[in-house]
Protein backbone atom coordinates (compact mmCIF):
# COMPACT_ATOMS: atom_id res chain seq x y z
CA UNK A 1 0.00 0.00 0.00
CA UNK A 2 2.81 2.41 0.94
CA UNK A 3 4.48 1.68 -2.38
CA UNK A 4 1.29 2.59 -4.22
CA UNK A 5 1.01 5.90 -2.35
CA UNK A 6 4.71 6.66 -2.97
CA UNK A 7 4.31 5.84 -6.65
CA UNK A 8 1.25 8.11 -6.91
CA UNK A 9 3.08 10.94 -5.08
CA UNK A 10 6.07 10.72 -7.39
CA UNK A 11 3.95 10.59 -10.54
CA UNK A 12 1.26 13.16 -9.83
CA UNK A 13 2.51 15.18 -6.84
CA UNK A 14 3.89 18.02 -8.92
CA UNK A 15 0.78 18.41 -11.10
CA UNK A 16 -1.45 18.33 -7.99
CA UNK A 17 0.77 21.07 -6.49
CA UNK A 18 0.42 23.11 -9.71
CA UNK A 19 -3.40 22.84 -9.63
CA UNK A 20 -3.39 23.65 -5.89
CA UNK A 21 -1.32 26.76 -6.56
CA UNK A 22 -3.77 27.96 -9.25
CA UNK A 23 -6.75 27.37 -6.92
CA UNK A 24 -5.04 29.15 -4.00
CA UNK A 25 -4.06 32.23 -6.01
CA UNK A 26 -7.51 32.33 -7.67
CA UNK A 27 -9.13 32.59 -4.24
CA UNK A 28 -6.49 34.84 -2.62
CA UNK A 29 -5.76 37.27 -5.47
CA UNK A 30 -8.78 38.82 -7.23
CA UNK A 31 -8.36 38.78 -11.01
CA UNK A 32 -5.78 35.97 -11.01
CA UNK A 33 -8.12 33.46 -12.61
CA UNK A 34 -8.98 34.88 -16.02
CA UNK A 35 -7.85 34.91 -19.65
CA UNK A 36 -5.84 38.16 -19.33
CA UNK A 37 -3.91 36.89 -16.31
CA UNK A 38 -3.32 33.54 -18.02
CA UNK A 39 -2.00 35.30 -21.14
CA UNK A 40 0.30 37.42 -18.96
CA UNK A 41 1.70 34.32 -17.20
CA UNK A 42 2.28 32.59 -20.54
CA UNK A 43 3.99 35.66 -21.99
CA UNK A 44 6.24 35.98 -18.92
CA UNK A 45 7.42 32.36 -19.26
CA UNK A 46 7.58 32.05 -23.07
CA UNK A 47 11.18 33.25 -23.52
CA UNK A 48 12.43 31.50 -20.36
CA UNK A 49 10.65 28.34 -21.50
CA UNK A 50 12.25 28.43 -24.95
CA UNK A 51 15.72 28.68 -23.37
CA UNK A 52 14.86 25.94 -20.88
CA UNK A 53 13.88 23.57 -23.72
CA UNK A 54 17.36 24.07 -25.22
CA UNK A 55 19.00 23.30 -21.86
CA UNK A 56 16.83 20.18 -21.64
CA UNK A 57 18.43 18.83 -24.83
CA UNK A 58 21.91 19.21 -23.30
CA UNK A 59 20.77 17.63 -20.03
CA UNK A 60 19.43 14.65 -22.00
CA UNK A 61 22.94 13.84 -23.33
CA UNK A 62 24.43 14.23 -19.84
CA UNK A 63 25.66 17.79 -20.41
CA UNK A 64 24.73 21.24 -19.16
CA UNK A 65 24.71 24.58 -21.00
CA UNK A 66 25.43 27.63 -18.85
CA UNK A 67 25.88 29.94 -21.85
CA UNK A 68 22.18 30.17 -22.84
CA UNK A 69 21.49 33.48 -21.08
CA UNK A 70 24.54 35.06 -22.71
CA UNK A 71 23.56 33.65 -26.14
CA UNK A 72 20.08 35.15 -25.73
CA UNK A 73 21.41 38.61 -24.79
CA UNK A 74 23.97 38.38 -27.62
CA UNK A 75 21.12 37.67 -30.07
CA UNK A 76 19.23 40.63 -28.57
CA UNK A 77 22.22 42.95 -29.13
CA UNK A 78 23.12 41.47 -32.53
CA UNK A 79 19.60 41.91 -33.92
CA UNK A 80 19.53 45.51 -32.66
CA UNK A 81 23.01 46.22 -34.09
CA UNK A 82 22.06 44.64 -37.40
CA UNK A 83 18.88 46.70 -37.89
CA UNK A 84 19.66 50.00 -36.13
CA UNK A 85 23.35 50.48 -37.01
CA UNK A 86 23.89 48.33 -40.13
CA UNK A 87 20.30 48.96 -41.36
CA UNK A 88 19.64 45.35 -42.37
CA UNK A 89 16.07 44.10 -43.01
CA UNK A 90 14.43 41.92 -40.33
CA UNK A 91 15.06 38.63 -42.17
CA UNK A 92 18.83 39.27 -42.25
CA UNK A 93 18.88 40.18 -38.54
CA UNK A 94 16.98 37.00 -37.61
CA UNK A 95 19.21 34.83 -39.83
CA UNK A 96 22.38 36.35 -38.30
CA UNK A 97 21.13 35.60 -34.78
CA UNK A 98 20.20 31.99 -35.60
CA UNK A 99 23.58 31.38 -37.26
CA UNK A 100 25.33 32.96 -34.26
CA UNK A 101 23.41 30.65 -31.89
CA UNK A 102 24.25 27.56 -33.94
CA UNK A 103 27.91 28.60 -34.12
CA UNK A 104 28.17 29.12 -30.35
CA UNK A 105 26.54 25.71 -29.82
CA UNK A 106 28.99 24.13 -32.26
CA UNK A 107 31.99 25.69 -30.47
CA UNK A 108 30.62 24.59 -27.07
CA UNK A 109 30.12 21.07 -28.39
CA UNK A 110 33.60 20.87 -29.90
CA UNK A 111 35.24 22.21 -26.72
CA UNK A 112 33.51 19.44 -24.79
CA UNK A 113 33.90 16.44 -27.12
CA UNK A 114 37.19 17.24 -28.91
CA UNK A 115 39.14 19.21 -26.32
CA UNK A 116 37.71 17.31 -23.34
CA UNK A 117 36.81 20.50 -21.45
CA UNK A 118 34.10 19.68 -18.83
CA UNK A 119 30.72 21.00 -20.02
CA UNK A 120 30.16 23.37 -17.08
CA UNK A 121 33.57 24.98 -17.56
CA UNK A 122 33.32 25.19 -21.38
CA UNK A 123 29.90 26.84 -21.30
CA UNK A 124 30.84 29.09 -18.37
CA UNK A 125 33.86 30.30 -20.35
CA UNK A 126 31.63 30.89 -23.38
CA UNK A 127 29.19 32.82 -21.18
CA UNK A 128 31.88 35.28 -20.04
CA UNK A 129 33.24 35.56 -23.59
CA UNK A 130 29.82 36.47 -24.99
CA UNK A 131 28.97 38.90 -22.18
CA UNK A 132 32.18 40.79 -22.98
CA UNK A 133 31.84 40.47 -26.76
CA UNK A 134 28.29 41.87 -26.96
CA UNK A 135 29.40 45.09 -25.22
CA UNK A 136 32.46 45.84 -27.38
CA UNK A 137 30.80 47.20 -30.59
CA UNK A 138 28.79 49.84 -28.66
CA UNK A 139 31.27 50.47 -25.80
CA UNK A 140 28.78 48.93 -23.37
CA UNK A 141 25.84 51.12 -24.39
CA UNK A 142 22.33 49.98 -25.23
CA UNK A 143 21.28 50.27 -28.89
CA UNK A 144 18.35 52.42 -29.97
CA UNK A 145 17.34 54.47 -33.01
CA UNK A 146 18.92 57.92 -33.01
CA UNK A 147 21.81 57.01 -30.69
CA UNK A 148 25.13 58.76 -31.29
CA UNK A 149 27.87 56.39 -32.42
CA UNK A 150 31.56 56.64 -31.48
CA UNK A 151 32.42 58.56 -34.70
CA UNK A 152 29.82 61.23 -33.92
CA UNK A 153 27.34 59.90 -36.51
CA UNK A 154 23.75 59.09 -35.58
CA UNK A 155 22.24 55.59 -35.99
CA UNK A 156 19.52 55.99 -38.62
CA UNK A 157 18.19 52.41 -38.73
CA UNK A 158 15.00 51.29 -37.01
CA UNK A 159 13.47 48.05 -35.81
CA UNK A 160 11.27 46.98 -38.72
CA UNK A 161 7.55 46.43 -38.18
CA UNK A 162 7.91 42.79 -39.27
CA UNK A 163 10.53 42.21 -36.56
CA UNK A 164 8.51 43.91 -33.82
CA UNK A 165 5.50 41.79 -34.88
CA UNK A 166 7.37 38.70 -33.62
CA UNK A 167 7.47 40.06 -30.08
CA UNK A 168 4.36 42.24 -29.88
CA UNK A 169 1.62 40.73 -32.03
CA UNK A 170 -1.35 39.25 -30.19
CA UNK A 171 -3.88 36.88 -31.72
CA UNK A 172 -7.63 37.12 -31.06
CA UNK A 173 -8.58 34.16 -28.86
CA UNK A 174 -11.77 34.39 -26.73
CA UNK A 175 -11.16 38.13 -26.42
CA UNK A 176 -9.38 40.53 -28.77
CA UNK A 177 -5.57 40.59 -28.82
CA UNK A 178 -5.17 37.96 -26.12
CA UNK A 179 -2.52 35.43 -27.19
CA UNK A 180 1.02 36.87 -27.66
CA UNK A 181 3.14 35.66 -30.58
CA UNK A 182 6.07 34.52 -28.33
CA UNK A 183 3.67 32.12 -26.57
CA UNK A 184 2.73 30.53 -29.91
CA UNK A 185 6.45 30.13 -30.77
CA UNK A 186 7.12 28.65 -27.31
CA UNK A 187 4.34 26.07 -27.72
CA UNK A 188 5.52 25.13 -31.24
CA UNK A 189 9.15 24.66 -30.07
CA UNK A 190 7.97 22.69 -26.99
CA UNK A 191 5.90 20.30 -29.15
CA UNK A 192 8.75 19.85 -31.68
CA UNK A 193 11.35 19.08 -28.96
CA UNK A 194 8.87 16.80 -27.13
CA UNK A 195 8.27 14.83 -30.34
CA UNK A 196 11.99 14.79 -31.22
CA UNK A 197 13.17 13.54 -27.80
CA UNK A 198 10.31 11.18 -27.05
CA UNK A 199 9.30 9.69 -30.38
CA UNK A 200 12.31 9.61 -32.72
CA UNK A 201 15.28 7.26 -32.92
CA UNK A 202 17.60 10.26 -32.49
CA UNK A 203 15.88 11.25 -29.23
CA UNK A 204 16.12 7.72 -27.84
CA UNK A 205 19.83 7.60 -28.72
CA UNK A 206 20.38 10.93 -26.94
CA UNK A 207 18.76 9.54 -23.78
CA UNK A 208 20.96 6.42 -24.11
CA UNK A 209 24.06 8.67 -24.31
CA UNK A 210 22.93 10.55 -21.19
CA UNK A 211 22.44 7.40 -19.14
CA UNK A 212 25.62 5.61 -20.32
CA UNK A 213 27.75 7.23 -23.03
CA UNK A 214 30.29 4.41 -23.04
CA UNK A 215 27.67 1.71 -23.58
CA UNK A 216 26.04 3.81 -26.31
CA UNK A 217 29.37 4.21 -28.16
CA UNK A 218 30.08 0.47 -27.89
CA UNK A 219 26.90 -0.29 -29.86
CA UNK A 220 27.95 2.16 -32.56
CA UNK A 221 26.12 5.37 -31.56
CA UNK A 222 28.01 8.49 -32.77
CA UNK A 223 28.12 9.92 -29.22
CA UNK A 224 30.20 13.01 -30.02
CA UNK A 225 28.00 14.01 -32.96
CA UNK A 226 24.83 13.83 -30.86
CA UNK A 227 26.44 15.84 -28.05
CA UNK A 228 27.43 18.60 -30.50
CA UNK A 229 23.91 18.58 -32.00
CA UNK A 230 22.41 18.96 -28.49
CA UNK A 231 24.54 22.06 -27.82
CA UNK A 232 23.66 23.48 -31.26
CA UNK A 233 19.93 23.03 -30.52
CA UNK A 234 20.51 24.82 -27.20
CA UNK A 235 22.34 27.69 -28.95
CA UNK A 236 19.62 28.13 -31.59
CA UNK A 237 16.74 28.06 -29.08
CA UNK A 238 18.59 30.59 -26.89
CA UNK A 239 19.02 32.92 -29.88
CA UNK A 240 15.28 32.55 -30.68
CA UNK A 241 14.62 33.69 -27.10
CA UNK A 242 16.93 36.69 -27.60
CA UNK A 243 15.23 37.62 -30.89
CA UNK A 244 11.79 37.58 -29.20
CA UNK A 245 13.09 39.66 -26.30
CA UNK A 246 14.51 42.26 -28.72
CA UNK A 247 11.23 42.27 -30.67
CA UNK A 248 9.26 42.87 -27.48
CA UNK A 249 11.53 45.63 -26.14
CA UNK A 250 12.20 47.36 -29.46
CA UNK A 251 15.75 48.22 -28.42
CA UNK A 252 19.07 46.52 -27.71
CA UNK A 253 18.97 46.82 -23.93
CA UNK A 254 22.27 45.68 -22.44
CA UNK A 255 20.79 44.98 -18.99
CA UNK A 256 17.74 42.92 -19.96
CA UNK A 257 17.98 39.18 -19.80
CA UNK A 258 19.94 39.07 -16.54
CA UNK A 259 17.65 36.45 -14.99
CA UNK A 260 17.23 34.31 -18.10
CA UNK A 261 19.87 31.73 -17.21
CA UNK A 262 18.69 31.09 -13.64
CA UNK A 263 14.99 30.97 -14.55
CA UNK A 264 15.57 28.65 -17.51
CA UNK A 265 17.75 26.24 -15.55
CA UNK A 266 15.14 26.23 -12.74
CA UNK A 267 12.37 25.35 -15.23
CA UNK A 268 14.42 22.54 -16.78
CA UNK A 269 15.36 21.06 -13.38
CA UNK A 270 11.83 21.37 -11.93
CA UNK A 271 10.78 19.42 -15.05
CA UNK A 272 12.52 16.36 -13.60
CA UNK A 273 9.71 16.12 -11.01
CA UNK A 274 6.80 16.18 -13.49
CA UNK A 275 5.00 12.82 -13.84
CA UNK A 276 7.83 11.19 -11.88
CA UNK A 277 10.10 11.30 -14.92
CA UNK A 278 13.30 11.77 -12.85
CA UNK A 279 15.04 12.71 -16.08
CA UNK A 280 15.09 15.77 -18.38
CA UNK A 281 12.03 15.93 -20.65
CA UNK A 282 10.34 18.60 -22.77
CA UNK A 283 6.85 18.29 -21.23
CA UNK A 284 8.29 18.59 -17.73
CA UNK A 285 10.36 21.62 -18.72
CA UNK A 286 7.30 23.40 -20.17
CA UNK A 287 5.35 22.62 -16.97
CA UNK A 288 8.32 23.79 -14.86
CA UNK A 289 8.38 27.14 -16.71
CA UNK A 290 4.62 27.47 -16.26
CA UNK A 291 4.90 26.66 -12.56
CA UNK A 292 7.52 29.38 -11.99
CA UNK A 293 5.39 31.86 -14.00
CA UNK A 294 2.21 31.10 -12.02
CA UNK A 295 4.10 31.35 -8.73
CA UNK A 296 5.63 34.76 -9.58
CA UNK A 297 2.40 36.17 -11.07
CA UNK A 298 0.42 35.07 -8.00
CA UNK A 299 2.99 36.57 -5.62
CA UNK A 300 3.01 39.82 -7.60
CA UNK A 301 -0.81 40.06 -7.50
CA UNK A 302 -0.73 39.45 -3.74
CA UNK A 303 1.78 42.33 -3.40
CA UNK A 304 4.63 40.13 -2.15
CA UNK A 305 7.91 42.12 -2.13
CA UNK A 306 9.89 41.59 -5.34
CA UNK A 307 13.03 40.59 -3.40
CA UNK A 308 11.29 37.50 -1.96
CA UNK A 309 10.68 36.03 -5.41
CA UNK A 310 14.16 34.58 -5.96
CA UNK A 311 14.05 32.98 -2.51
CA UNK A 312 10.70 31.32 -3.25
CA UNK A 313 11.95 30.18 -6.69
CA UNK A 314 15.02 28.62 -5.09
CA UNK A 315 12.98 26.93 -2.37
CA UNK A 316 10.60 25.43 -4.95
CA UNK A 317 13.53 24.18 -7.02
CA UNK A 318 15.20 22.50 -4.01
CA UNK A 319 11.91 20.88 -2.91
CA UNK A 320 11.21 19.64 -6.46
CA UNK A 321 14.68 18.10 -6.75
CA UNK A 322 14.55 16.47 -3.31
CA UNK A 323 11.08 15.17 -4.16
CA UNK A 324 12.32 13.74 -7.46
CA UNK A 325 15.59 12.14 -6.49
CA UNK A 326 14.94 11.10 -2.88
CA UNK A 327 11.53 9.58 -3.58
CA UNK A 328 12.73 7.98 -6.81
CA UNK A 329 15.66 6.36 -4.98
CA UNK A 330 13.18 5.11 -2.35
CA UNK A 331 11.04 3.66 -5.12
CA UNK A 332 13.96 1.85 -6.78
CA UNK A 333 15.18 0.80 -3.34
CA UNK A 334 11.87 -0.92 -2.62
CA UNK A 335 12.19 -2.75 -5.92
CA UNK A 336 9.18 -1.01 -7.31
Amino acid sequence: MNDRILDFAIRYGFLILLVGLIVYFSLAAPGFFGPLSAAFVLQSVAITGILALGVTCTLVVGGFDLSIGAVATSALMLSAYSMVILEHPAIVAVALCLVMGALVGLINGLLIVKFRVPDLLATLGMMFLLIGLQRIPTQGNSISTGMTLSGGTVAEGTFSAAFLWLGRHRFDVIIERLLPMPVVIFVVIAVLIWLFLGFTRHGRLMYAIGSNARAASLVGTPVNRYKVIAYMISGVTASVGGILLAARLGRGDIASGNNLLLDSVAAALIGFAVLGAARPNAFGTAMGALFVGILLQGMTMMNAPYYTQDFVKGAVLVVALVFTFYLSSRRTGTGH
